[in-house]
């Protein structure tokens, strides 16, 4: 990896940073990808380093290549009184990879770290934030760095940025029929707001994106306000928060509002002054795409009561609300079927009888439900990859009144109800019978199942 490293450089980044670049040796690379397949082997990999004689780039080489070999989506190193823990995150859950890096060869990796993302070497009470890119044969992978002392030393999170996360299309999203055609008809719209909810790294962000690639036009004026940009998009004007320059939500908004845009994604709805100006800008002919915090699709109308929205604009102003969470995905390889007892597949039955018309009955008329069990093409986790469930509230005519109204959530959500919305509970039941998922991953994000 002395190689590798001696091949980055500097260069200014397009938003106030400094990156560094990794050109990683195809055959060393290839190499490291057919021996590093599986969390056991990369911590064998780290156990047998001989830290005295071993070059300390060729460990990073490891920890990277095994994290991009294995879906890993942050990489952890936390220090610890003694020595330093290095985690990957899969899947959305935190797997151990070494518990023992001795803390004088953490202190090396930190300085590398810091000297590829332009981070100051000499500071170390002060949390940093940086930037590296991988440059792999047919693609560059961005990782994003962050820094913060704590008792024992400076930890370290890098968020492994891969562009063909982005790419993924409507289709991709892993959206039931009539969930699909609902967004692509909404997305014909010239005008109006849709928002999505959800917690920090539910996905709300890979599906707006695909929003934008499906809606993307030479005849259209694209921009974007996000905290921070995190993918790069093609044909799309991408611009970054700064607070200390004065660039917050609510004045790029106006900014933006200025530079005759078509289509504008608001990286998130924070406060009363980017709630106001998003609507004004649904309302006067643009297309706004944001996100806000809320426990589900109704959950946005309240939260948007509480930013001071005033209640007659929220109707017209809205097109669709979309909540959403990711489960994990059941390995094809390796699922097993389970046998499901009378009490549950009469649950399911009643259940079926009770979704609106929309859905395509006839697609459960066999019922099956798997389960994990592993195996070498997912690691021996049982799962590969993440799959979203989603809810949909089209806010329409006969909602508007009630939103006018400003009754409870619960009538909403009765309202919505009525009209056919599918919860995400529902939503992941469905996808537990089809069997991508288990019952045991839709509870951990929506809690018991309500039969």
């Amino acid at each position: 990896m002395e190689k590798l490293l001696e091949n980055y450089k500097f260069v200014p980044k397009a938003i106030g940073e400094i990156t560094g670049k990794i050109q990683i040796e195809k055959n060393r690379f290839e190499n490291l990808l057919k021996d590093l397949t599986s969390i056991k082997r990369i911590k064998k990999s780290i156990l047998d380093f001989d830290f005295q004689k071993a070059q300390i780039g060729e460990l990073l080489e490891i920890i990277l290549a095994g994290a991009l070999n294995n879906r890993v989506s942050d990489i952890h190193f936390e220090t610890e009184e003694k020595n330093i823990r290095l985690r990957y995150r899969i899947d959305g859950l935190l797997n151990d990879v070494a518990s023992d890096l001795p803390k004088e060869v953490y202190g090396y990796l930190l300085s590398r770290i810091k000297l590829l993302s332009g981070l100051k070497l000499n500071i170390q009470d002060k949390p940093q934030d940086g930037r590296f890119s991988i440059n792999l044969e047919k693609k560059s992978i961005e990782l994003r760095i962050s820094l913060i002392p704590s008792e024992y030393g400076e930890t370290i999170v890098m968020r492994i940025l891969d562009p063909d996360i982005i790419k993924i299309t409507l289709l991709q999203l892993g959206l039931r029929k009539d969930d699909l055609a609902i967004i692509e008809e909404q997305l014909k719209s010239p005008n109006g707001m849709i928002l999505n909810t959800g917690p920090t790294g539910s996905g709300k962000t890979t599906t707006l994106y695909s929003f934008l690639l499906h809606k993307r036009n030479p005849e259209l004026k694209i921009i974007t306000i996000e905290d921070p940009i995190e993918y790069h998009l093609e044909d799309i004007e991408q611009t970054q928060t700064d607070p200390e320059a004065g660039y917050t939500f609510a004045g790029g908004l106006k900014s933006i509002m200025r530079q005759d845009p078509d289509i504008i994604l608001i990286g998130e709805i924070r406060d009363e002054e980017t709630a106001e100006i998003a609507i004004q800008a649904s309302l006067t002919g643009h297309s706004v795409f944001s996100t806000v915090h809320a426990n589900s699709a109704v959950g946005a109308i309240p939260r948007l009561l509480d930013l001071k929205v005033k209640p007659g604009s929220i109707g017209p102003a809205l097109n669709l609300i979309i909540a959403q969470r990711l489960v994990r995905r059941l390995c094809e390889n390796c699922r097993i079927s389970k046998k499901i007892l009378p009490e549950l597949k009469t649950k399911i039955e009643k259940f079926l009888g009770s979704l609106p018309k929309r859905i395509n009955k006839n697609e459960f008329s066999e019922i099956k439900i798997f389960e994990k069990k592993g195996c070498v093409q997912c690691a021996g986790l049982g799962y590969k990859g993440r799959i979203a469930i989603f809810e949909l509230l089209e806010i329409n005519d006969a909602m508007e009144p009630l939103i006018n109204a400003d009754v409870t959530e619960v009538t909403i959500k009765q309202e919505a109800k009525k009209q056919g919305m599918v919860t995400m509970q529902e939503d992941g039941i469905l996808k537990t019978i089809s069997g991508l998922t288990t019952f045991e991953e839709i509870e951990n994000v929506t809690g018991p199942i309500r039969w």
